[in-house]
């Protein structure tokens, strides 16, 4: 591909500085701008994490809600917090650029931040402390005490919306795609970003909900507000080496133009001569740092978005480029639908496995206890330790006999952890069957307040295969719809991970009412209070059957699934046969 030619140490992927010139890469970008990013990532996820990680225990022991309410209360703002991307990713591609976006809603994220630490430091704000386990005999939280809470809980998600689709974003954008040198070091940036992801979490799931639990609800929130404050000032520290990449206009309008004027010459003739169909010179694209994407026989309807007949206005005619971008974007949504299942398995690890840990001894030693969302510490370790290995050996094994740089394909990796999340939930309902086993020898059936004479390690291999799990899918999934989406999107690609997430959070709630609701009317509810009287053996049952299902599911869309063949790599390597017969 040809691409005009402005010196050897100038970037040629379009990027520039805040003021719009084009920058050197001497003295812009790589690692050195990258680690900038990386270090605000680690202190915005420690105080992301020092907030929901311990939530659901201080809906249930502060705001004194049951259960099924405290872990929908969770998943629904934990699933917003990953909707609202969407509307960051759209702002950063269409107006404002990835910069000035993550900057304004960094100063919201703070701010809800801010309230929400009031909100669990001054006593008006809280309910009366209460004495019984049973939360129906506690006092309930005041409709102020709840508007301030959830208040400050949804202004933080709103301010996550403007950082979580541009942050990962602008790490990436600070390797330049056609130097080979810095192609081959992007490869490695997901693994070491969703790293430092990792390390932060490591740290809120230990001290901090440590500090919760032990100290005070006041102190913990308010460290998690200070390592937020610290991560945006390292942030803006890096502002002189980041490079940034211009606004090109709404990904939605784009898409919305092309299947607009597919539907106006729906009955014109279609013919694939190159005189025929609309494109700009390919001078224009690299004027822009970008190139034409050629023509593809997938989802053919569209290409007479292209097809130069009829009105010659924006909403009838589109050029190539745009028709392909589209038809990518388009492509990747039947494998957001097969990851909604794997992200209904974090919300489980934040919620019904925390609760789990309250019913069990705690105690390291006489005189400390571990916190039951500390356990989230060694799901993030082993996820630590399996990235290492990952990048480092897994990669190298494996590109010898597959050829692809990768090792294995995004979608083969998404396939092991999807298999893993089948077997975790089948281990996690044969551990909880034996705890109400041994909850029943001891008559502890109706006690909440008496723990179970068996250690809270007894939860440990599903929180350690989780991280293990996560290692595979988590990383895959976020790599794959970046790679995926054109260059002209990468924001809303990125948000599509996002959106896995959301879309898998609200569905646990639907399903733990769902299933609540049912299993109540038919006799033993599956999700009590009190869990010695539940029956979430069952639950994790259902939950291993439907992994499954959708794993059967994901097996069906991989087969039929077409990479994207400008840039990366996946267009130079087949994939296996014995997984997925595409190129990738």
């Amino acid at each position: 591909m040809a691409v005009e030619e402005v010196g050897d140490d100038y970037t040629k992927d379009g990027t520039v500085d805040l003021r719009g010139n084009r920058v050197r890469r001497s003295q812009r970008g790589c690692w050195k701008a990258c680690s900038f990013v990386v270090v605000y990532e680690v202190f915005e996820r420690m105080a992301y994490y020092g907030i929901s990680s311990n939530l659901v225990i201080y809906m249930t022991t502060i705001l004194h809600q049951g259960t099924v309410k405290s872990s929908n209360n969770v998943t629904n703002w934990v699933g917003t917090s990953w909707l609202t991307p969407i509307l960051g990713a759209y702002v950063a591609d269409a107006h404002l650029g990835r910069y000035i976006t993550f900057v304004i809603a960094s100063l919201i994220y703070l701010s809800g931040m801010a309230l929400l630490t009031l909100s669990v430091s001054l006593p008006q704000l809280k309910p009366p402390k209460c004495s019984t386990a049973n939360v129906e005999d506690c006092q309930k939280a005041s409709v102020l005490q709840l508007a301030v809470f959830f208040g400050a809980l949804y202004t933080l998600a709103i301010g996550t919306g403007g950082t979580k689709p541009n942050i990962s974003t602008i790490g990436a954008d600070q390797f330049d795609e056609f130097d080979p040198k810095e192609k081959i070091h992007k490869h490695s940036f997901f693994n070491w970003w969703m790293f430092s992801i990792f390390f932060g979490t490591f740290f809120a799931t230990t001290v901090l909900v440590y500090v919760q639990d032990n100290v005070g609800w006041g102190l913990g929130y308010g460290l998690s507000t200070l390592g937020l404050a610290f991560s945006i000032f390292i942030f803006l520290l890096g502002t002189p080496l980041y490079r940034h990449k211009l606004p090109m206009g709404s990904p939605f309008t784009k898409m919305a133009r092309v299947i607009v004027a597919s539907l106006i010459k729906a009955r014109a003739p279609m013919s694939y001569g190159s005189t025929r169909l609309h494109e700009l010179p390919s001078s224009e694209y690299a004027s822009k740092g970008a190139f034409p994407i050629h023509s593809t026989p997938s989802l053919r309807f569209l290409n007479r978005a292209s097809l130069k007949t009829g009105p010659t206005n924006k909403w009838s005619l589109c050029t190539i480029t745009e028709v392909e971008e589209t038809k990518q974007m388009l492509k990747m949504i039947p494998v957001i639908f097969v990851t909604f299942v794997p992200s209904m398995m974090l919300a489980q690890i934040m919620t019904l496995f925390i609760k789990q840990g309250t019913t069990l001894d705690r105690r390291l030693t006489s005189n400390f206890s571990i916190p039951p969302a500390s356990l989230l510490g060694f799901t993030t370790f082993s996820m630590l330790v399996c990235i290492v290995i990952y990048d480092r050996f897994f990669v190298k094994l494996t590109r010898r006999f597959t050829g692809n740089p990768r090792g294995i394909t995004l979608l083969q990796r998404m396939g092991i952890g999807m298999v893993l999340h089948i077997i975790i939930m089948i281990i996690a309902s044969i551990t909880e069957r034996y705890r109400l086993k041994v909850a029943d020898e001891h008559g502890l059936n109706h006690q909440m307040a008496v723990p179970i004479p068996l250690s809270i390690f007894l939860l440990l291999p599903q929180y350690v295969l989780m991280g293990l799990a996560d290692a595979f899918i988590e990383i895959a999934k976020l790599e794959f719809f970046y790679d995926q989406a054109p260059e002209s999107m990468k924001s809303l690609g990125t948000s599509y991970t996002t959106t896995s997430m959301a879309v898998g959070n609200f569905m646990s709630s639907f399903i733990l009412s769902s299933v609540s609701q049912i299993t109540k009317n038919q006799g033993r509810g599956w999700i009590l209070n009190n869990l010695n009287e539940s029956r979430l053996d069952k639950y994790y049952m259902f939950f291993a059957v439907l992994n499954l299902v959708n794993f059967l599911l994901f097996l069906v869309v991989i087969r039929f699934y077409e990479y994207r063949a400008d840039v990366t790599d996946s267009a130079e390597h087949k994939e296996p046969k014995m997984i997925d017969s595409n190129n990738e």
